[in-house]
């Protein structure tokens, strides 16, 4: 079976005045659709550095990250762009909602922007999976911060992307609500049958996935 995605001996390095920090060192690793996948490491263990090159919002300094058997690094801008919006879905921890926009604005956004159409079925479906249903007319300074990341799940949703990044989603987030988005990511990747790839520091977030990826000093040492 072809992955989904694939990295290639990925290496990363960042220079700052003189100063050389390898973040990834030698990463390879195949991801496969319709599987749930945390990446789990110490904080500066290259997880995050890993996700930003597998969603195409960094390059290696040496290496290959494939979609499909296509390597990103050889995408001419507006390729990549277009992949980025159409089959990639991005959650961070900060939330990264425009409050000049009610949630439903926010949540069509990259829909709007790719000039596509939602059907409205799908969109609801959507708002009554994460629960947000009753909240489309607030802004984001009017919602509490579980709240607020279930509509940057669900604008990362809208497009149906092939594959969900999601960085530290609950690092906001008190306990609760942190354990209700991740058991919301569980039940997205059954409904959606969406390839998750989500990068955490805690071992019981990490439990909830099919596979489970340990980086340590910019290695894989398990999965």
């Amino acid at each position: 079976m072809e992955p989904l995605l694939k990295v290639v001996d990925l290496y990363k390095i960042y220079s700052n005045d003189q100063v050389k920090t390898p973040a990834l060192r030698g990463v390879n690793f195949e991801f496969f659709s319709d599987r749930f996948y945390a990446v789990i490491g110490k904080s500066g263990s290259g997880k995050s550095t890993l996700l930003h090159l597998l969603g195409g919002m960094d390059v290696p300094t040496k290496g290959q990250v494939f979609y499909r058997s296509k390597e990103i690094g050889k995408m001419k801008d507006a390729q990549l762009s277009k992949l980025k919006r159409q089959k990639f879905g991005f959650v961070f921890q900060a939330y990264n909602l425009l409050p000049e926009l009610c949630v439903l604005e926010n949540i069509m956004l990259p829909a709007d922007l790719d000039k596509r159409k939602v059907k409205k079925e799908y969109v609801e479906e959507i708002l009554n999976t994460l629960g947000i249903q009753d909240k489309i007319r607030k802004y984001p300074s009017q919602l509490s911060g579980g709240e607020q990341q279930r509509t940057a799940i669900a604008r990362a949703l809208i497009n149906q992307p092939e594959v969900i990044f999601a960085d530290e989603p609950t690092g906001n987030l008190d306990w609760e609500s942190g354990k209700d988005v991740i058991d919301l990511f569980v039940k997205l990747q059954k409904q959606f049958h969406q390839t998750i790839i989500l990068v955490t520091h805690d071992m019981d977030i990490a439990r909830c996935a099919d596979t489970v990826i340990h980086i340590q000093d910019g290695m894989i040492v398990q999965d």
